[in-house]
């Protein structure tokens, strides 16, 4: 495996990496890091605009949080704003961005120097090694090589406190760069403070879109400066403009600290100071430290892994930490303790629960399933701020940040709010986001549009008019991707019709269930594979499988003909039974890797990580494939299945800044690791099913919700051992390729067996595949 520098130097873990995975017990217990410590955050940070290894940036928060921070050393305003390879640092930033690709809003940076005041970020820039940096979930520390300054900082929601370490100096400075797009700073000499404003973003907010800051330093000021828009720097207390900044200097000691607590709101000034307050208060650094690393640690703990394989775990702790980070909170608690939030989508103060910062194109598939699964009171936090969402904007969000956004296609916010409420999770006005999923299959009319009087195509359903009449979105009307965006309502109408049926709507669900079957409209039967379909009826011409985009999302008919999750029997029936279904499954690990990149006019990033590493036309990179892997358990080979989850985790993840095979998304790409590291994963959305694959780690402890514990046993795990021999739940056999949500959160013990050969007798039988809208006798 590969190893890591940085926060990834885990003493544990180099000393595993000295000894080899076999330590004597004793070793093995005074090394045994705790948990948050595993976490890697500079996992998938090595990535760039033509290669994504994650495209991840070293997030130093609480799961959750409303504020990230972390370092920048990339320029203002460049979605990469902190890669692996870069040499120099000129901030650490608080940040709400959820991908490079979204880029950032509400931010402003913290940076320390000594010597001659330098304000612009290429000039003050410092040198830094990996070497002299500790990136942890819970904190930040870095050694600004240019100044002699050591720079850290630990976060709490909303809060993040500071410790700068400075040489002997005359001439210490530490300052605030409100960045461009409107910022505004006023130092406060006599309480020690500056406060402020930030305004940029880059869409999805209203007119009065403010992001209020406050930092509260514990030393005097003896020189205190402002610069404007030109860099200019004055004596000023208050400047404001488009890109202004405010700088205090002071006399340091050798080795003396400075701390810098800072808060912040999207409400007002008054609540940034009460956010302070009340996260901060009278603590130290170090106690705020403790708190963040104990949240981070209560939230890890409900997985114990145990395993000799330190390298693994790393790597699943790692991705569990992405996995929990969006959405973000929005809210905030007022002055009478009351949570409240300033909406993204009106402009108002209003009451309850948001969060945001999300795309369910990609998240719905794994992430919101493990929230059902695992942190049901989180999950009804969120569908609480859908309804929310609704309610100010009359929409549901598809790709939030913080508002409505114009990003990607399909209607998957039906997919998590029916899988949340048909898996357990309770707490929130259902019928609200029933209707509110209606509105999104029935209509496009009334959308809301963008600061430049353009319609958010992502919100509702783009061609949902041509859907429901055609049964499918034509190729030839102009919408683009419109394969894609059938096969995805097709999904969505399954999961309206699930929620339509437990709420006792019967006419509903017996609608969108037959339009969960408009999938059929597509597949080709001369070619084997989904395609586009003109307004007459007609298939578009030239079809090329291997043709990336055009009627597809960021992928091509190899990668979209997978995607019929409420229904895989049904797609097997269509390509030929049990044996040609899996000989085509086959098929995408065995044809070479060749593309068609004419729609986008380049090879995206997405292609060259398919490219690149030798497993074909399987682009685990990206999230329409992500779950193809476990139909073999449907097709009744599930040993297959069991093969390629191992060989993926092996091969395309590691706790290392290039650790993930292609963009992090939220946590989908991370969530996938997760489950599938557990040994099954969910693959239809409400059913509560969750498909089997092969167990990484010798032993797991599960504490579900309510608190009782699954233990998880894998006899003769290890790399060669990939194959289930068999299974048991709670002593009783079990030959089905899945586990239902109640088998797994009543808890008690699942152990597999494992061997270095596949059993081809296990859950092959068709009675026991998981479900599909085409074999109800099978569920």
């Amino acid at each position: 495996m590969r190893k890591f520098i940085g926060a990834c130097c885990i003493s544990a873990m180099l000393l595993t990496s000295a000894l080899g995975t076999t330590m004597a017990p004793a070793l093995a217990q005074t090394a045994e890091p705790a948990l948050v410590d595993l976490i890697n955050p500079l996992m998938g940070t090595d990535s760039s605009y033509e290669l994504s290894y994650g495209n991840t940036y070293p997030a130093v928060a609480v799961p959750w949080g409303m504020n990230f921070w972390t370092p920048v050393t990339g320029k203002m305003g460049n979605g990469w704003g902190y890669t692996y390879s870069a040499h120099k640092i000129n901030a650490i930033k608080q940040t709400h961005q959820p991908s490079p690709w979204m880029n950032d809003y509400a931010a402003f940076g913290l940076f320390a120097e000594t010597g001659p005041l330098k304000v612009k970020e290429d000039e003050r820039a410092s040198w830094y090694s990996h070497k002299a940096e500790e990136a942890r979930a819970y904190g930040y520390k870095v050694y600004l090589a240019d100044y002699d300054v050591t720079a850290e900082v630990t976060p709490t929601n909303r809060a993040a406190s500071f410790r700068f370490t400075f040489p002997k100096a005359d001439d210490a400075h530490i300052l605030i760069d409100g960045y461009a797009g409107g910022s505004m700073v006023k130092i406060d000499a006599a309480n020690r403070r500056i406060i402020g404003y930030v305004r940029n973003n880059h869409g999805g907010v209203p007119s009065n879109f403010h992001n209020y800051f406050v930092a509260q330093f514990d030393k005097d000021f003896e020189v205190t400066r402002t610069w404007d828009d030109n860099g200019q720097v004055s004596g000023a207390n208050a400047s404001e403009g488009d890109h202004v900044g405010a700088v205090v200097s002071f006399k340091t000691r050798a080795g003396e600290q400075v701390n810098v607590k800072v808060a912040s709101s999207f409400i007002s000034p008054e609540q940034a100071a009460l956010n302070l307050d009340r996260e901060l208060g009278k603590d130290s650094f170090d106690q705020t430290q403790a708190k963040a690393r104990a949240e981070w640690e209560k939230e890890l703990s409900k997985v114990q892994v145990s395993d000799p394989n330190l390298d693994n775990r790393g790597t699943f702790y790692s991705a569990m930490y992405r996995m929990l980070q969006f959405p973000r909170m929005f809210h905030e608690v007022n002055a009478a303790g009351k949570t409240v939030h300033y909406s993204p989508y009106d402009g108002k103060v209003h009451d309850g629960f948001l969060y945001t910062d999300n795309g369910f194109w990609d998240t719905w598939r794994a992430v919101f399933p493990w929230f059902a699964l695992m942190n049901p009171e989180r999950d009804s936090e969120i569908m609480q701020g859908l309804v929310n969402t609704y309610k100010e904007s009359g929409w549901l969000p598809e790709w939030a940040s913080p508002g409505h956004r114009d990003v990607m296609i399909g209607s998957n916010s039906a997919n998590l709010i029916a899988d949340a409420y048909l898996n357990g999770v309770g707490g929130f006005d259902v019928e609200t986001l029933y209707e509110a999923m209606v509105k999104n299959a029935t209509t496009s009319e009334g959308r809301p549009r963008d600061k430049r009087g353009n319609v958010v195509g992502a919100v509702g359903r783009e061609g949902v008019e041509y859907y429901n009449k055609l049964g499918y979105v034509p190729y030839d009307v102009g919408i683009n991707e419109n394969a894609a965006r059938t096969l995805e309502y097709a999904t969505a109408d399954f999961s309206l019709s699930r929620l339509a049926a437990a709420l006792g709507k019967t006419e509903d669900a017996k609608k969108y269930a037959a339009q969960a079957q408009n999938y059929r409209k597509l597949f080709d039967q001369e070619s084997g594979w989904m395609r586009g379909r003109n307004q007459d009826g007609s298939w578009s011409k030239p079809f090329n499988p291997y043709k990336w985009g055009d009627a597809f999302t960021e992928g091509n008919s190899l990668h979209y003909s997978w995607s019929v999750m409420q229904d895989v029997q049904g797609l097997i029936d269509l390509m030929g039974g049990d044996r040609k279904f899996t000989d085509r499954l086959d098929s995408i690990f065995s044809t070479r890797p060749i593309f068609d990149d004419s729609y986008y006019g380049q090879v995206i990033h997405e292609i060259r990580e398919m490219q690149i590493v030798n497993m074909g036309q399987y682009a685990h990179g990206n999230q329409p494939i992500q779950h193809m892997i476990y139909l073999y358990d449907w097709a009744g080979q599930p040993w297959k299945a069991q093969a390629h989850v191992r060989d993926v985790m092996k091969k395309l993840y590691s706790a290392a800044p290039d650790g993930y095979p292609g963009d992090e998304d939220n946590g989908q790409t991370s969530a996938w690791y997760v489950f599938s590291a557990l040994g099954f994963y969910p693959v239809t959305p409400t059913v509560g099913q969750y498909a089997i694959g092969s167990p990484l780690f010798r032993n797991v402890r599960l504490t579900m919700p309510g608190g009782k514990v699954l233990n998880i046993e894998s006899a003769n795990n290890s790399d060669r051992n990939v194959y289930i021999q068999s299974v048991t739940l709670n002593g009783k056999a079990h030959d089905k390729p899945f586990f239902t949500r109640e088998q797994l959160q009543g808890g008690g013990t699942l152990r597999f067996v494992m061997g270095p050969n596949p059993n081809t007798k296990w859950g092959i039988a068709k009675a026991n595949a998981p479900f599909s809208m085409s074999a109800p006798a099978a569920r």
